[in-house]
């Protein structure tokens, strides 16, 4: 057994996850997981720079982290960064203060490292379960960008695209500094064609219509799922290895289209710092089940941070 923590730090949000993992056995003692929404991104994709109040944002979420892994004696530690690291001009000055912190450097990764670390969270633990045709199409629906893999066991192709929830509000919902409450029917057309396009370089790669099994990670996903089983509240074990067909998808997608930021607000599973993001974080999961001809969406819990757990054991 080894007691490793693995950080996924992301466009939207920033995640801890602390477990003991036992290679012999393929599984994991999950110790401490969670989450802070930090809106690393914030900005990056019209400046192409960290903004210094994010930056703060993400350092504090760094501080409190520190403490939960040294008060659990973590024996490693390894700290990924994703899409807005990737297109930062001063990412250097993110990565000092990550190190000062914990102690560990940053890794930037590629989106087809990212790909592999979330196909291997996601179905680590679906080798033994029944009903779930293969190969796996597993899509990581992040802030920034999108990972799209397909595999059997093991990865056989990948693909990231720009087309996160928060990469799509920010460049299709904000006018004049303010987030469209709610969209225009133009401004939703425009994000649908991004996705679109993002699909198309998708297949040229990735056979992304071949998939037995959709499965989908991360929050867009995950609050999707709650919405869609009526939770009173967040609950994870819940959410996890749901199963929610097409036609949900469709009409919970429409709604959150529709609704002001209020009505969004009000939605019992839905975390504050997704209120703003979710309407396109649900257009990308549409948008990709229509595209791919999905009957249904498999939610996972375990994602990209159970991967890097992975690789450190």
């Amino acid at each position: 057994m080894s007691r490793v923590a693995a950080v996924d730090c992301g466009t939207n949000s920033i995640r801890l996850l602390v477990a003991d993992a036992d290679p012999a056995t393929g599984r994991i003692g999950e110790l401490d997981r969670r989450m802070r929404i930090v809106r690393l991104g914030q900005g990056v994709d019209r400046t192409g720079r960290l903004a210094p109040e994010a930056l703060e944002r993400t350092f504090a979420a760094c501080r409190e982290y520190a403490e939960v892994i040294g008060g659990l004696g973590v024996e490693r530690v390894r700290f990924v960064a994703t899409s807005a690291s990737r297109d930062a001009e001063n990412r250097e000055e993110f990565a000092r203060g990550v190190v000062g912190i914990l102690g560990v450097e940053p890794e930037v990764i590629s989106g087809d490292q990212e790909a592999e670390f979330s196909f291997t969270g996601a179905t680590k633990e679906l080798t033994d379960r029944q009903g779930l045709a293969r190969p796996y199409l597993v899509v990581d629906i992040g802030g920034g960008s999108t990972e799209f893999v397909v595999g059997d066991g093991r990865v056989r192709a990948a693909r990231s695209v720009d087309i996160g929830c928060v990469r799509m509000t920010e460049r299709h919902l904000v006018v004049d500094g303010r987030i469209s409450d709610p969209p225009a029917p133009g401004q939703i057309a425009a994000i649908r064609a991004d996705i679109e396009r993002a699909l198309d370089l998708v297949e040229e790669t990735v056979p992304i219509r071949e998939a037995g099994s959709l499965v989908g990670l991360a929050g867009s996903v995950t609050t999707v799922a709650g919405i869609a089983l009526g939770l009173p509240e967040y609950d994870s074990a819940a959410i996890h290895h749901a199963r929610v067909p097409l036609e949900q998808v469709r009409a919970i997608t429409d709604k959150l289209i529709g609704s002001t930021h209020a009505e969004r607000a009000a939605i019992p599973v839905m975390h504050e710092g997704r209120v703003d993001v979710i309407a396109s974080g649900a257009l990308v999961l549409l948008t990709i089940m229509e595209r791919i001809g999905a009957r249904e969406v498999v939610v996972s819990e375990h994602d990209i941070l159970d991967g890097i757990a992975w690789s450190i054991a």
